[in-house]
């Protein structure tokens, strides 16, 4: 995924939530109902996220130092990990206090009924144009992948989490409008209060998720299977390698890959030959898979019992 799509997605979901929380929070101050609060709250959440989303693409193009050797592409995996701490905190956690407290001290909505459904089928229409921007995005680079599987498998962590919010938004919207339109219906407060609680598990349940996935980036993931796959197939085109004995790879950064790897070569090659066909080696891997931006490889002559006990080329990538 390109880091112009992701920022793409991130612009337009912010413009989208700075807009409806703005009217959520005037909803709530006519109206006094928890599930506007609330929403308010989350929208503001996921401005702040978005924010933070944006901030991580920008320091992560900061160049490598002696301290940082490997530059600082993880820094967009370090803010989306904040982003699901922000989401927890903020949003689900206040939302479930201000359900609890809504429905010890239920009260209905007696004045200006109208405003807060208006604002509620305004603001799904918005979210609704920035979760298709997020769709559209992700489809570009998606290709056949199922939606779990691109949320879990994905490198660059900006479009699964604003997919993740957009979808969550959408839904908690659905699920204020429940609450509100109950309570209005039946002039019971307990059913604002009880969409509040909704929003609060929905979006602390997406909070957890998009920790575990940001985790696993965070320790260091390798490379998917079809990337390995364009690599060993990169390494063994040319000539001087008998065979690949083991190989490592991980990302550095969402379009920054290490590779790592001893090869086997032929006993009667000089020095001067292997290293050139390493140097034509890593050429090829890098026109075939261009964020591997970092390779070393180690010549090494092919052993039976040492190939037995290495991890085969056609196994899953591990992680470094």
């Amino acid at each position: 995924m390109s880091a112009e799509g992701g920022t793409k997605a991130i612009i337009a979901a912010l413009s989208a939530n700075l807009g409806i929380a703005v009217t959520k929070f005037g909803a709530w101050f006519l109206t006094g109902s928890s599930s506007m609060l609330a929403e308010a709250i989350h929208s503001v959440a996921d401005s702040g996220n978005q924010l933070l989303l944006l901030v991580g693409g920008k320091q992560a193009k900061k160049k490598a130092t002696p301290e940082h050797p490997f530059g600082y592409g993880r820094e967009r995996y370090i803010y989306a990990f904040i982003v699901s701490i922000v989401l927890f905190s903020v949003g689900g956690l206040f939302a479930l206090y201000e359900a609890w407290h809504k429905i010890q001290h239920p009260e209905p909505i007696t004045g200006w009924k109208w405003v807060p459904i208006a604002v509620l089928v305004v603001a799904i229409a918005l979210e609704s144009y920035s979760f298709y921007t997020a769709i559209t995005e992700s489809n570009h680079t998606r290709g056949k992948t199922s939606w779990v599987d691109f949320v879990r498998r994905a490198k660059a962590p900006e479009l699964p989490v604003v997919l993740l919010e957009d979808a969550g938004a959408l839904l908690g919207l659905v699920l204020a409008l429940f609450g509100v339109g109950l309570t209005l219906i039946t002039g019971d407060g307990v059913w604002d209060g009880i969409g509040t609680a909704s929003i609060g598990v929905l979006l602390v349940a997406i909070a957890g998720i998009l920790a575990v996935e940001t985790k696993s980036l965070l320790i260091g993931e390798g490379a998917n299977p079809e990337t390995v796959t364009k690599i060993e197939q990169a390494v063994l085109a040319g000539d001087g390698i008998e065979k690949i004995i083991h190989m490592k790879t991980l990302h550095l950064g969402p379009e920054e890959l290490l590779v790592a790897m001893k090869i086997a070569v032929p006993k009667s090659e000089t020095a001067d030959e292997v290293a050139r066909h390493i140097d034509e080696t890593e050429e090829r891997i890098r026109a075939s898979v261009p964020i591997a931006r970092v390779i070393y490889i180690e010549p090494d002559i092919f052993r039976a019992r040492e190939s037995a006990d290495s991890p085969v080329t056609s196994a899953p990538p591990v992680t470094a």
